[in-house]
């Protein structure tokens, strides 16, 4: 109890008095109830809010990995579709899923909030799973069965049903993606060093639901669409999103909401266009006399103001007042004078490009889970004892991976290392990530060893296990928490109050983006490693090429983008709340 009020909070089992302590009913970063009133901190929030977020992250990730894991036997098999067309659909579908995140973000942070964002969106979802389920359901949705060598396509009519499904999932999916995570964070308050604490757990938790989900799926639920029935699956995918919908909704009533502001894309533009409107301008020395509103908060509803910082100058020529820049009544011209906090927006995006960058190239590597580390096992021996074990079966193992190291990470690991170094959380969110990209560069090189090994064995007449692929699967899973968590904790960190959901969908952007350099690249290399009679390092028969070389480049890549990272890293300053007494 003492420590409680010596820290000024309130113990999360004490039994605050509204007559005794009036300042600790209400959280005080400016969070709301569902009815728009200042939520209460003993009565809102923290984990019994956050535990159903975390449920309703497994179910849509059952959902969601139900149809993505099999999506393209399902237009193999049913749709009778080709390969060049599935791949170009399916590209198309996981990319609209990756970039209709920005639009959610957008939507979240300035207009509906990202309760309304996630509900709204989730009831799309529910739909395209409905649309999706009924087209693998009736008979005249699907083409008819093929007769020996004859295999109808589906018709302009079936496939535009079965893509409206698909597409709604991928839009209602954005809204999702954006905006769960950071309305699961919003949970805890940032100046409530306990709470504080208890959101880096609640970043290692979501994504280790996201990957119970993932694994469910991928066994469960992939082997009764393959060996059942498709519709059954799906509908049992569709009932998932379903329950998804109804436990978001139980928690409405203690959820901690943030206000949603004006567009933080215009924010940003408003800046350079003031900053470019006064070039020629001098910005005052001491900080003090630029422009900032008055009070706790910044003219953003909701939005913390932030401490002013010395770099990019130029743009404090946008909080540099004139006398051009006010209207006779005083109160100032948007696009002509912008406060500090709103410039401060602006500088943590442009601080945060080049780790952004810097992620992009760590996904290149991690996307070889999906490609290059099934080519490799498909030239191996399956049995793994009594058991066959198809190449992309290994990708279940390093889900597992990924989950067992979630909880001791969250267990063990932290309170270890809080006991060396002291740190109220263990490693920050910059040494996490630095972490997970040290342990790519040993993935590519363990691969690129087994490849090594495996190419000598097939000189000698002698096969080699798949089971020697574990190791590598298993260190990418560890170098996954320690990055990707590390990431989206960083990237929620770093961004101002109005423009959370933005960066979360900033950062999901890198996997996006590391997958397509990643094509890039094996096209590249393909290319310049063939020709004249030579195989290269990655023909279509393994055995003649060099697939090791491709490792141990990527590697090299990995070990280059490590030590960049580093640089940016150590001269990154982290975003300071300016805080008022």
């Amino acid at each position: 109890m003492e420590e409680a009020l010596e820290n000024g909070f309130p113990s999360e089992s004490e039994d605050t008095s509204p007559l005794l302590h009036k300042e600790w009913q209400h959280t005080d970063d400016g969070s709301l109830d569902i009815y728009g009133r200042p939520a209460l901190r003993h009565k809102s929030g923290n984990w019994r809010a956050s535990a159903i977020i975390l449920g309703v992250e497994v179910l849509e990730s059952l959902a969601y990995y139900a149809i993505a894991t099999n999506l393209v036997m399902y237009m193999s098999k049913i749709l009778h579709e080709g390969n060049a067309s599935i791949a170009a659909s399916v590209s198309t579908w996981m990319g609209t899923g990756y970039l209709t995140p920005f639009l959610g973000a957008l939507v979240a942070d300035s207009y509906w909030g990202r309760y309304w964002t996630i509900f709204i969106s989730a009831l799309i979802y529910l739909l395209g799973m409905v649309i999706l389920t009924i087209s693998a359901s009736i008979s005249f949705l699907k083409p008819p069965q093929c007769e020996g060598s004859s295999c109808p396509s589906a018709t302009e009519a079936q496939k535009l049903v079965f893509f409206s499904g698909l597409n709604l999932i991928a839009f209602g999916g954005g809204g999702i993606k954006s905006s769960l995570l950071p309305l699961g964070a919003d949970q805890f308050e940032e100046g409530n060093p306990v709470e504080k604490q208890r959101k880096g757990s609640f970043f290692n938790w979501f994504y280790f639901t996201l990957n119970l989900g993932a694994l469910i799926s991928s066994t469960f639920i992939i082997w009764i669409e393959d060996n059942i029935n498709w519709a059954v699956g799906f509908g049992i995918a569709t009932l998932f999103m379903a329950l998804a919908v109804v436990g978001f909704i139980s928690g409405t009533w203690i959820y901690r909401l943030q206000r949603p502001s004006e567009s933080s894309v215009k924010r940003g533009l408003q800046v350079l266009v003031a900053s470019l409107k006064k070039t020629s301008l001098e910005v005052p020395v001491d900080s003090s006399d630029l422009y900032e509103m008055q009070g706790k908060t910044s003219m953003a509803l909701g939005s913390q103001k932030l401490v002013h910082t010395d770099e990019f100058r130029f743009l404090d020529k946008a909080a540099t007042m004139t006398a051009l820049d006010v209207k006779n009544d005083g109160s100032p011209i948007p696009w002509r004078l912008c406060t500090v906090t709103q410039v401060e927006e602006l500088k943590i995006l442009l601080r945060l490009l080049p780790i952004w960058l810097t992620s992009i190239v760590y996904f290149t590597g991690y996307s070889q889970m999906c490609t290059t580390f099934i080519e490799q096992g498909s030239v191996m021996d399956a049995a793994m004892g009594p058991f066959s074990v198809p190449p992309a079966s290994l990708f279940a193992f390093e889900i597992l991976s990924v989950m067992i190291l979630v909880l001791i990470y969250d267990t063990f690991i932290v309170s270890t290392i809080k006991w060396f170094v002291g740190k109220g959380s263990g490693l920050s969110e910059l040494q996490r990530m630095g972490v997970g990209r040290f342990l790519i560069i040993l993935a590519m090189s363990a691969a690129a060893l087994v490849e090594r090994m495996r190419l000598k064995r097939i000189c000698a007449g002698e096969s080699m296990s798949i089971a020697w692929q574990l190791p590598q699967y298993f260190i990418l899973g560890a170098s996954e928490v320690f990055n990707c968590i590390g990431q989206l904790e960083f990237f929620y960190g770093q961004a101002p109050d109005t423009m959370r959901s933005m960066f979360i969908a900033f950062s999901l952007l890198t996997n996006s983006f590391g997958s397509y350099l990643s094509s890039f690249i094996v096209t590249a290399v393909a290319s310049a490693t063939s020709g004249e009679g030579q195989p290269g390092w990655i023909p279509d028969d393994l055995n003649v090429g060099h697939l090791d070389y491709f490792f141990w480049a990527l590697a090299g890549l990995s070990a280059f983008n490590f030590g960049i990272f580093i640089v940016f890293a150590r001269r990154y300053r982290l975003k300071k709340v300016m805080v008022e007494h």
